[in-house]
């Protein structure tokens, strides 16, 4: 089973000089405060959250199991 690579997620959104903020509305969730909790661990991503996060972060699902 592959396993998220939560830190390039969060490198990757800070690359781009993207908040916490900006990230949790494009992939459809209300606030930062939920979405850092995703980001941090606590949360799994779903996957049919991935295309959008990819969207959001402008790389391929593929680079999150990097």
């Amino acid at each position: 089973m592959k396993v998220l690579n939560l830190g390039y997620i969060k490198e990757q959104r800070q690359k781009l000089n993207k908040t916490l903020q900006e990230v949790a509305v494009e992939i459809g969730m209300k606030n930062a405060s939920t979405y850092m909790k995703y980001e941090n661990g606590t949360y799994s991503f779903k996957a049919e959250q991935l295309p959008q996060l990819a969207k959001s972060l402008e790389c391929n699902i593929e680079d999150f199991f990097s």
